[in-house]
């Protein structure tokens, strides 16, 4: 029998951190809940095994909060103890009264902890409490039972035939639900290696990729671009990767096509959402098709639906629905939500607008909140944007639906220039005005240095049409151009 030293040694020590953490937590508290705040690195995998050794359940989070909105999240999960390092704790100040801190680097490693048998979970024992990004309100305790959990592991897997052979190269929060289970769960359940990097920095990243040959990426496509602005980087830096997998928010076509022909290597849309735990759909490199996000997982049932729930026909736009064992059980003390969110034959409206053709590819198309009604007729904002981001001098855009008096609502766009780039306010919008309907012509294009994100790189559409209301109350009149 040939035996992979190198995975046995991997297994072995994130297992005896394991244990060293459950002890210490052990000694600190007896809730059913651990929070863990901590970036991205192999300290992860190791607090949430010790916390699962000692059957409770691990509570990923997000760093990049404010103190209030950390400290609602602590409350409404009803933390008494979070595992973190110290300078996560001075970005804050403080935990709230009554939270202690566990700090990783104080546990100390001189005696061997006593082994533990992990506490048995049933199917439904929650293995995971992660919270939404909160980009339409208070963010909600998403519940993902251990057989979720192990559900969409193990459909990633048999999916990517993904092995203990795979390199992965992490840089996603894993306080997100595709850093923790594509990242995280997914290379630890198979044996396989993942080199952490905290921070988002593409010329590391190079570093990392030239000496490590990792097989799997998986990032948003904001770090996509920024790779593609990096002059050093090489096709022979992609030539490992089995996989470059793109998620969180729609992959631009302009974006996708460039970085094929600038590396030789495409990008692959993936779909999910905290809820599904999170995959659902991943578009493998030998089905490329642009702007979809490839067919459903194995035991996912997924389906497009009018506003009366009634199923579409291939090809048709509607919203999406998912129904599978990798669902969530519900939101944390939130039947009601729960309630409209899982319907009655357990398909989870997902709130997100797509279609799927006749060979079971989905395309994202936008939100059902993102949708602009221009006198009656529907304006997805995705379409706009893909226009306005193909243009040149453009280097992303977002489009808001701002109130209008006598329409309703119209189209307001804005954009981050390439570098160099002169905005040309008339010249965008006569571009538009040639490749889309006159009614889905931005009202006004506004540029901005920076579009304003969640940590996962989703468009903070809430903050963009604050801003333009900010600025038509300034102005007493809609702002024109810059």
């Amino acid at each position: 029998m040939v035996v992979d030293d190198q995975r046995s040694w991997r297994g072995f020590h994130i297992l005896l951190g394991a244990l060293f953490v459950a002890s210490a937590v052990a000694r600190k508290s007896s809730n059913r809940r651990i929070g863990v705040m901590l970036p991205t690195s192999g300290m992860f995998p190791v607090t949430t095994l010790a916390t699962w050794l000692l059957g409770r359940t691990v509570v990923p989070l997000n760093y990049l909060l404010n103190a209030e909105e950390l400290q609602y999240v602590i409350a409404d999960a009803r933390l008494d103890l979070v595992m973190t390092v110290r300078p996560m704790i001075e970005r804050f100040g403080e935990l709230p009264h009554g939270v202690q801190p566990l700090f990783l680097e104080d546990i100390s490693r001189r005696r061997i902890p006593r082994p533990r048998w992990p506490r048995r979970f049933n199917g439904g024992t929650i293995a995971v409490l992660i919270y939404t990004s909160g980009t339409s309100g208070r963010p909600k305790g998403v519940e993902l039972s251990s057989a979720a959990v192990a559900a969409n592991v193990s459909q990633c897997a048999e999916w990517g035939k993904v092995t203990h052979r795979d390199v992965f190269l992490g840089v996603l929060p894993q306080f997100h639900c595709f850093g923790l289970t594509v990242l995280t769960l997914l290379p630890l359940s198979v044996g396989g290696k993942v080199v952490y990097t905290a921070r988002f920095v593409p010329g590391r990243l190079f570093e990392l990729m030239r000496r490590h040959r990792p097989t799997g990426f998986v990032a948003i496509p904001a770090m996509y671009r920024a790779m593609m602005a990096d002059r050093r980087a090489t096709a022979a830096d992609f030539a490992s990767f089995r996989y470059l997998i793109s998620g969180g928010e729609p992959l631009p076509r302009d974006l996708q096509d460039a970085f094929r022909a600038r590396f030789g290597t495409g990008i692959n849309q993936g779909y999910g959402l905290t809820e599904t735990g999170p995959v659902v759909n991943w578009c493998k490199p030998e089905d490329e098709r642009p702007l979809s996000v490839g067919r459903a997982l194995p035991d996912v049932e997924e389906q497009i639906v009018d506003g009366q729930g009634k199923v579409l026909p291939a090809g048709e736009e509607g919203e999406i629905i998912v129904r599978g064992p990798n669902l969530m059980r519900g939101y944390l003390g939130q039947p009601d939500v729960t309630a409209k969110a899982i319907d009655s034959d357990g398909f989870f409206h997902t709130g997100d607008l797509g279609r799927i053709d006749s060979e079971g590819f989905l395309t994202i198309t936008g939100r059902l909140s993102d949708l602009i009604i221009v006198a009656g007729e529907n304006v997805f904002p995705a379409e706009i944007e893909e226009v306005l981001s193909s243009h040149d001098t453009v280097k992303e855009a977002a489009v808001v639906g701002a109130p209008d008096q006598t329409r309703g609502q119209v189209p307001i766009a804005f954009i981050e220039l390439k570098e160099g780039a002169e905005f040309d306010d008339g010249g965008l919008r006569a571009y538009c005005r040639e490749r889309l309907a006159t009614y889905k012509v931005p009202r006004t294009v506004q540029v901005v240095d920076e579009l304003p994100r969640t940590a996962t790189g989703k468009v903070l559409r809430r903050a963009l049409l604050e801003r333009h209301g900010e600025t038509t109350e300034s102005t007493g009149r809609e702002p024109a151009g810059k």
